[in-house]
């Protein structure tokens, strides 16, 4: 099932400087097939469920190994039975009604 995720991943206890970890994490969703998209609080990710959940642990496992001792993750995932559609077909959608 493809899914549109909109995550967080929070290395705690790192300092104030998180954008090594943050290119960290894009790395792994980009080199995982995934289609990560970088915003100001987060990314968004589209893919298939399994590939999305594999790369989120893998996100968590590489903080670990960068000297973070805790991770936390927020993230809100959104599916669609009846149509495909991507994060740009729903930005596209509200543009139109602008």
């Amino acid at each position: 099932m493809k899914v549109l995720a909109d995550v967080a991943i929070i290395p705690l206890g790192t300092g104030l400087s998180l954008s090594p970890y943050v290119a960290a994490c894009e790395r792994i969703l980009t080199e995982a097939g995934l289609e990560p998209r970088l915003h100001a609080n987060g990314t968004n990710v589209e893919g298939e469920w399994e590939a999305v959940m594999d790369a989120l642990k893998r996100c968590h496992e590489t903080l670990h190994d960068m000297g973070a001792q805790r991770v936390a993750t927020n993230v809100r995932i959104g599916t669609r039975i009846d149509k495909e559609q991507c994060g740009d077909d729903k930005i596209r959608s509200v543009k139109e009604k602008i």
